[in-house]
């Protein structure tokens, strides 16, 4: 493993910063839904650590290990919000429409990011690798999702494995749960980026993001 930081290390560095503003929402939820969120936050920071502080990457990240250092933030981070999601369910199950709606703007919130520094996706597969820099699916070399089909005006691909589940079910939490926000989140995000294009999900499993 390389001793140096390179772009794809900063890459999916804003991932994981991109999922853990997904989780201070969710504690705000729980905030609102009056979860005694103080001592809540020391039980699950006790048990993931700390969400990453405010500081330069390259001052915090441990450059002899680079890729056990960004695993082991992934993890902190699906683990915190497996246990804040599993949690304020638990103490309210209808509470769930206002978790999806978190999760539906936050996709409409990084769509007008994208298109706030300029950026045109006007392909299937742009949208697709847009999705991507902020979508957290374990690490590259995972290869969580195949893709099956790449033209420009449609992509289509499979998830190939599940790194989610083990994480989910150490809280006892709904992993499938987990996908449908993340679905939301894909759907609004594509909506909002290029009006012209949506996201689908098949019967048979294929997830695609199609021209209208």
């Amino acid at each position: 493993m390389s001793l140096y930081l390179g772009k794809i290390h900063y890459w999916l560095f804003s991932k994981i910063l991109w999922f853990e503003k997904l989780e201070k929402e969710i504690i705000d939820l729980a905030q609102e839904e009056g979860v005694d969120i103080d001592k809540l936050s020391k039980e699950i920071n006790s048990k993931y650590g700390e969400p990453t502080p405010d500081i330069p990457l390259e001052e915090m990240i441990d450059t002899s290990n680079i890729h056990g250092w960004l695993q082991s933030k992934i993890n902190s981070a699906e683990g915190r919000m497996a246990a804040w999601t599993t949690k304020i369910i638990d103490n309210d199950a209808s509470v769930k429409a206002k978790m999806e709606d978190i999760y539906t703007n936050q996709g409409v919130k990084a769509a007008k990011e994208v298109k706030e520094k300029g950026i045109e996706l006007t392909t299937a597969e742009d949208i697709f690798n847009s999705v991507n820099d902020y979508i957290l699916d374990g690490m590259p070399c995972d290869r969580v999702n195949e893709i099956v089909k790449a033209e420009e005006n449609s992509i289509e691909w499979v998830r190939r494995v599940c790194v989610h589940k083990d994480i989910w079910s150490k809280e006892e939490g709904d992993v499938d749960y987990f996908y449908k926000l993340r679905s939301l989140w894909i759907k609004a995000f594509v909506s909002e980026v290029n009006t012209d294009f949506e996201y689908i999900e098949r019967d048979d499993e294929i997830k695609a993001i199609n021209k209208k």
